[in-house]
């Protein structure tokens, strides 16, 4: 007969809960071990006068849980290892052994591997008492969760929510900031304590904010939030999202959006865009998180316009972003390092042609060296990919210098052009070939030309609007103005700049 290890559960904290199997069991075994004394039932084991073993100290001596539940399954396996053949040697564990125990799921993993019989008899689960105490159903619809591991993105409010694991008012202050994410502030949440424990039971309703100040937090605490259909509740998850643009597009939903396509959408996901570069040019967060729900809508409706032809949905695109997000990021996912960005960006090109190899495209085989740029870029960001993209084969100049003197050429071509008055189509190409050039000094001086002409458009702008401020104090507008006046202004608006610019440095230093 080889070793075993029966598993017992203790039960939630009622003594006259236990089952009279598991009372024999205790009874009749060889040596008894306990994961943790701290629970009211061994209260009745000491009545016995039943000699056990806790595991207590193994929590004092090591720095965190998995630690100890290592040191827990191992030490029960060398028992059994060394024990008599005949011997059972029993293992008590709080609540029911399958629910939130780990070191039985440690022991189910390493027993068979050791020649070790594993018994497991159950007991009544906290989530017994839960379902009689707190008074709802789990068939309409339950999760559990550990508040260790807790995240936003498991909780779903529509079901009833049982977290476990509270053993203290720091854990429950971190499940408090989890669920503030899709929970108003003043949300009703059910506290519980020793559930189903006669003297030691505590039911409580306090409002989310509270939960970290109730007191009596321990081993048998949990916390629970009722299961609700509210819509409000489910406004901060992206189920609720892929929902409402599904509804959208249905029959029954908006005559506009049905009417949509990738065509027609196209220039909307294009504006929105450009609307979110707006908003971070002016630094305006708030008006930044609008652009950007603008942005993803575009997104979900492109994804809800396959979803319906049955290619992909919005789930795929999802996946396979979070793929290539962890395959070309060796360095944060695998066991690469990257001591700085240009080094990261490196791991991020080299995993790129490894997915295309992967993907059975070769890029020695291309048609241009030129290739994979978009087609619809804005033409001054195309230019500045297309140089980058010419000056990897060394198709470059050795310096800015070089640079330099094809502007003077350009411009003067384009000078040329317009003082002799050639062709209106040979001044736009001469135009262009200048703009082509300035836009290749931004690849030397490391820069973006769209970032810097950005920069100059707000400068303009904000000059501009200076003017227009100091005629209205003037009693005039723009019109009623001449050149040499706005000239003037503008100056003047040059000077508030620079003056503005050093009271900031100057503040800045203090």
């Amino acid at each position: 007969m080889s070793s075993a290890i029966i598993v017992v559960g203790l039960g939630s904290g009622n003594p006259d809960r236990l089952t009279v199997g598991i009372v024999r069991t205790l009874q009749q075994a060889s040596k008894v071990f306990v994961r943790t004394k701290e629970h009211p039932v061994m209260s009745v084991l000491e009545e016995w006068d039943l000699a056990y073993e806790s595991f207590d100290s193994i929590y004092e001596s090591h720095d965190s849980f998995p630690e100890v539940y290592d040191t827990i399954a191992s030490t029960l396996v060398e028992q059994a290892s060394e024990g008599e053949s005949h011997s059972n040697i029993v293992y008590a564990v709080p609540g029911h052994p399958m629910v939130a125990e780990s070191t039985v799921q440690l022991l189910r993993e390493r027993c068979p591997k050791e020649g070790i019989t594993l018994h497991v008899m159950g007991g009544e689960s906290f989530l017994d008492e839960a379902f009689t105490r707190l008074g709802f159903d789990p068939i309409e619809g339950f999760q559990l969760l550990d508040a260790a591991g807790l995240s936003s993105a498991l909780v779903q409010p529509q079901l009833h929510t049982v977290i476990g694991q509270v053993y203290d008012v720091f854990t429950a202050s971190d499940v408090k900031l989890c669920l503030m994410e899709l929970y108003p502030d003043d949300y009703p949440i059910i506290v519980g304590h020793a559930l189903g424990v006669e003297g030691l039971e505590s039911i409580l309703r306090v409002p989310l904010y509270e939960i970290d100040r109730v007191e009596g937090y321990g081993n048998l605490s949990l916390i629970y939030v009722p299961r609700s259909d509210e819509d409000h509740l489910r406004q901060r998850t992206f189920a609720r999202l892929h929902e409402i643009v599904n509804i959208l597009r249905s029959p029954g939903g908006c005559p506009w959006d049905r009417e949509q396509t990738h065509d027609s959408l196209r220039k909307n996901l294009i504006e929105e865009t450009y609307e979110v570069l707006e908003t971070i040019d002016e630094d305006d967060p708030e008006h930044m998180q609008e652009e950007l729900g603008d942005l993803l809508l575009q997104v979900m409706l492109h994804a809800q316009i396959e979803e319906e032809t049955g290619t992909f949905n919005v789930m795929d695109v999802i996946q396979g972003l979070n793929d290539k997000l962890i395959f070309r990021h060796p360095h944060v996912f695998g066991e690469h390092t990257a001591k700085d960005s240009e080094a990261a960006l490196q791991h991020w090109e080299q995993m790129k042609a490894e997915e295309k190899r992967m993907k059975g495209i070769d890029d020695t085989k291309l048609v241009s060296a030129l290739d994979g740029i978009p087609r619809d870029l804005p033409a001054l960001m195309k230019a500045y990919k297309i140089q980058k993209k010419a000056a990897k084969v060394g198709f470059d100049w050795e310096n800015i210098q070089g640079v330099f003197d094809k502007i003077e050429e350009e411009l003067a071509e384009l000078r040329e052009a317009v003082e002799q008055e050639h062709d209106p189509a040979d001044q736009i190409l001469e135009l262009g070939d200048l703009l082509f050039a300035v836009s290749n000094a931004a690849r030397f001086i490391g820069t973006d030309p769209e970032e810097a002409l950005s920069k100059t458009n707000r400068k303009f702008v904000t000059r501009f609007h200076f003017i227009e401020e100091e005629l209205r104090k003037q009693g005039r507008t723009v019109l009623d103005s001449n050149v040499e006046e706005m000239e003037q202004i503008w100056q003047l608006s040059k000077i508030k700049s620079v003056e503005k610019s050093h009271n900031l440095n100057d503040y800045l230093k203090k």
